[in-house]
């Protein structure tokens, strides 16, 4: 079974209204609709948790964690983080 995903609308009389072209073959096909809503990304999720004053841990190696605690720069890139630990850890 192939998936795709794509961006779509329902209009004033309940209609399904797709607004790109599907990549798939003719036929017939199960369709699966998710309400949009607004959510925070797990990092604004994280952030919004730990900037509250009653963040704290039982755990003693977690317990100075705030205090040293750097926000994450907009531009990070986390594939190329990834891509520089590997080029330090096997000499690349």
């Amino acid at each position: 079974m192939k998936a795709a995903k794509i961006q779509a609308k329902i209009d004033t009389n309940g209609h399904l209204i797709a607004s790109e072209p599907v990549n798939l073959p003719p036929g017939e096909v199960e369709v699966i609709i998710l309400e949009k809503t607004e959510t925070k990304s797990d990092v604004e999720e994280l952030q919004s948790i730990t900037d509250q004053p009653h963040f704290q841990t039982k755990v003693k190696a977690f317990q100075d964690l705030r205090k040293n605690w750097q926000p994450t720069p907009p531009d990070f890139d986390p594939e190329a983080a990834r891509w520089e630990a590997m080029k330090e850890k096997y000499n690349l």
